[in-house]
């Protein structure tokens, strides 16, 4: 901080004669002590809080403030008029830190300082009439001492807006890491301490949202304030998707239709609920069914993976999958493959729908006729098996998701 303000500048313009000055400064105790006082009577949240030690403190903070100002108007007769003020900003500036960290706004600081002010002029001036000073210096002087009242509370605002900032940047960096935690699946311990230090209370449960960033701002609105966000790219996810993840609490049971209704419109991905500390198995899931496309379109509705729990659970090991296609299909290996695929439709269509042609045909576009011609000859292909129930659920497993679509089709 500069030492030079517009305080010290004017303080040169300011005579005050050695003798009043002493007499202020012999005041200074008992101006202080009434100060407080004051302070403690009418600004509602020190009442309780300036007493015993933290009394004396703020005694003393007010000796050393009004000590610094004397000091001040002494230095206007010396050849340099530029006391520092420095010390004193810079404890005005802590004071204003010390009650961010309080968790106090700058309300209660500033209603103190104008308090401070009164009552230290009223102490101040009566010494300074009764000391014979001129109306037009004591003018000055109520000038000067109200101006310097109004830099220490600048002061103070400036601590007190810094030290938030700083706080706040510090728990977000603590939220940003105890969110890469969940997500890793890192031990139950470490996740409570790092929830701990970041003053974040666990919730009972976590579902997991994956969204496009640029909805991140709209949808964080509608949600929890405890929800959690990853800024960072997220595992499992390509970088050009753009996609954010958040951490919603506690949206289990009825409330999930609720958090699917405020997604609704904002191309959302809605992992299933789990226990906090284990989230990062609904994360998993989700990114799971985004890279198999089965995520909404760009102006589709909220994808639940609750809804497409099968395609899942067959998406788990594809080798396998395809591996037990194929196997299953060996019947049809022989034909051409247009003819394979639409009987293989066919049959998958038959299956899910337990062999009610009318359904079938509907399903496929086609008269009942040419699903009772289709069938005929997948019977003929295979047989018996298609009556033995293990065959049976090979089948629908198998048939359950279509094929992939081979690359540059």
């Amino acid at each position: 901080m500069s030492d030079e303000t517009g305080t010290t500048r004017r303080a040169a313009h300011l005579q005050l004669d050695e003798g009043v000055a002493g007499r202020l400064r012999d005041r200074l105790p008992l101006v202080a002590e009434r100060t407080v006082t004051a302070i403690t009577a009418e600004v509602p949240s020190y009442s309780g809080a300036l007493t015993g030690s933290m009394r004396d403190k703020i005694q003393h903070a007010v000796r050393i403030a009004l000590g610094t100002f004397l000091q001040l108007i002494e230095g206007a007769q010396a050849t340099d008029p530029s006391t520092p003020l420095t010390p004193a900003l810079e404890a005005a500036y802590a004071l204003g830190s010390g009650e961010a960290r309080s968790g106090r706004s700058m309300d209660a600081l500033l209603a103190a300082y104008r308090v401070g002010a009164r009552v230290a002029w009223r102490e101040v001036s009566t010494t300074t009439v009764r000391s014979g000073l001129a109306a037009e210096t004591v003018a000055e002087f109520a000038e000067l001492m109200f101006a310097y009242i109004d830099e220490l509370s600048a002061a103070s605002v400036a601590g007190h807006a810094d030290e938030l900032a700083s706080a706040g940047r510090v728990r977000r960096r603590d939220l940003e890491r105890l969110t890469q935690q969940l997500l890793a699946d890192e031990p139950e311990d470490t996740l409570r301490r790092s929830a701990e230090r970041a003053d974040w209370p666990p919730p009972q449960t976590l579902t997991v949202v994956l969204l496009p960033r640029s909805n991140v701002r709209a949808v964080l609105a509608l949600l929890s304030p405890h929800t959690l966000e990853s800024g960072e790219d997220l595992p499992g996810v390509e970088p050009a998707e753009e996609m954010a993840v958040l951490l919603v609490p506690d949206m289990h049971g009825p409330r999930r239709r609720q958090l699917a209704r405020l997604l609704h419109g904002h191309r959302a991905v809605l992992g299933p609920v789990r226990p906090w500390t284990r989230v990062s198995r609904s994360y998993q899931r989700a990114t799971r069914a985004l890279a198999l496309g089965l995520g909404p379109g760009h102006r589709g509705p909220v994808l639940d993976t609750e809804a497409h729990l099968a395609e899942l659970v067959l998406s788990m090991d594809p080798e396998g999958l395809a591996d037990l296609r194929a196997q299953v299909l060996e019947p049809l290996a022989g034909l051409p493959p247009a003819t394979a695929q639409r009987l293989a439709e066919t049959l998958r269509s038959w299956l899910l729908h337990q062999g009610r042609r009318e359904d079938v045909a509907a399903d496929l576009f086609v008269h009942p006729q040419t699903v009772r011609y289709r069938m005929g000859k997948v019977r003929e292909l295979y047989g018996d098996k298609l009556h033995d129930p293990a065959v049976v659920l090979d089948l629908t497993l198998a048939l359950a998701v279509p094929p992939p679509t081979p690359a540059g089709d």
